[in-house]
């Protein structure tokens, strides 16, 4: 493996990694906060439900996916 590869797997592991426990945590969050709202919302009214669903999705990867790149960008600039 030459000295690229290296870095581009290593910079995908750390991504991973990180990716991963925000993912995590997210979840527990979403679980503690919104899951007697989000059992409510589908026992009333599921159409709702499903959009507000949809919305806390896209919400994750966008938000995630933003932090995720300017942490990367961070410890990028620090190693080098």
């Amino acid at each position: 493996m030459n000295r690229e590869q290296k870095q581009f797997l290593k910079s995908f592991l750390v991504e991973l990694v990180v990716y991963a426990a925000f993912v995590l945590g997210y979840f527990f969050l979403v679980l503690h906060f919104l899951a007697g709202w989000l059992a409510e919302l589908f026992h009333g009214d599921t159409r709702i439900y499903a959009i507000v669903a949809l919305a806390l999705m896209i919400g994750q990867g966008i938000v995630l996916e933003s932090v995720t790149t300017a942490l990367l960008r961070f410890i990028r600039n620090r190693s080098d």
